[in-house]
């Protein structure tokens, strides 16, 4: 046991999960990794024991907080396609809002009331600011959003009703991989731009779609604020560590307040890697909005939280460490090996 206790990882097996699992064990934790394995990967739990578990059994959620004497919990268990909630929102309630509440349920049965949850950018729907404040959030533009901003007014609740202490950390466009090359973006079918893009390359997927091109943006396509997975890890030991000393939590963008469009992450990609995406046009999906760009203030005030990781060229560089890695050239037609 790390000499600071345990703090239960909801999700750990996951992209974000792993490398957050990671940073809770440097921070001097033991990660409890809970995870029903659906989409995350055993290989992912390297830094503590994996229960293999969903998180709407709020019986088995509250016998391994018991178990393990668990300080606080980190919730990452969602479903996150955007793409995916729109044409099957009954999904998303389930497992995102749902299964919230069993995790929510054997937290308060075991006693623990210490709570940092992974929400989204995507709480602020078509906010038409940039950069977007916290106080913007809602109306949400499509299921996934709602799916998490009804999870944070939930939390919300529980702080009055219950006495919870709870953190929403509100994240931008996740990207980037741990520099060690022990974990990184793996899911099946990968839908995030630069992880697809980066397999486009490698021959992995049959090719690279940007969804869009009549955005009223600078060059029409989607912009977005991009943050290394490694900051956001940073970032959940500064809200973990807030709330142990007694603060009621709050909901934090984690953001660089810079953003990039489609275009320029593909341009990125080709000076980081020498290769050419092979690129279609498709029309834009529903419920995307064209610009989500953070205002990471609150965060860097109340949390002592900045994004030092997250420029361009860092994040593409690792990504791309972590797939050539993970997913090897293949041959293709058009001759690369």
């Amino acid at each position: 046991m790390g000499t600071k206790g345990a703090i239960l990882v909801a999700g750990g097996a996951g992209y974000i999960g792993a490398h957050c699992s990671k940073a809770v064990a440097e921070a001097g934790f033991t990660p409890i990794c809970y995870d029903n394995l659906t989409t995350g990967h055993r290989g992912f739990v390297q830094w503590g024991p994996l229960v293999v578990g969903d998180i709407a059994d709020s019986i088995k959620v509250a016998d391994t907080i018991r178990q393990y004497d668990v300080q606080a919990v980190m919730h990452f268990a969602a479903s996150s396609a955007v793409g995916e909630s729109v044409a099957d929102p009954q999904k998303y309630y389930l497992n995102n809002v749902a299964g919230s509440l069993g995790l929510l349920q054997g937290m308060r049965e075991a006693g623990c009331g210490r709570l940092v949850f992974s929400s989204t950018g995507a709480v602020y729907g078509n906010a038409g600011r940039d950069p977007i404040p916290e106080s913007a959030a809602g109306p949400t533009v499509n299921p996934y959003g709602r799916s998490k901003y009804m999870i944070e007014q939930i939390l919300s609740d529980y702080r009055a009703a219950y006495g919870f202490s709870a953190t929403a950390l509100r994240y931008f466009n996740a990207c980037g991989a741990d520099a060690s090359g022990l974990i990184g973006e793996l899911r099946d079918p990968e839908t995030h731009l630069i992880p697809r893009a980066l397999m486009a390359i490698l021959g992995h997927v049959p090719d690279f779609a940007i969804f869009g091109t009549d955005y009223e943006t600078p060059d029409g396509t989607a912009v977005r604020d991009y943050i290394h997975v490694d900051d956001l890890a940073g970032a959940h030991i500064a809200a973990i560590a807030r709330l142990l000393e007694g603060h009621p939590g709050g909901a934090y963008n984690l953001g660089t307040g810079s953003g990039y469009s489609v275009r320029e992450i593909v341009d990125a990609i080709r000076n980081e890697t020498g290769e050419q995406v092979p690129l279609i046009y498709r029309e834009r999906r529903p419920g995307d909005p064209p610009v989500l760009v953070a205002d990471p203030r609150r965060a860097a005030q109340e949390l002592g939280f900045e994004a030092g990781r997250s420029d361009l060229g860092s994040i593409i560089r690792s990504a791309w460490a972590w797939h050539q890695k993970a997913h090897p050239r293949i041959a293709r037609q058009t001759g690369v090996s």
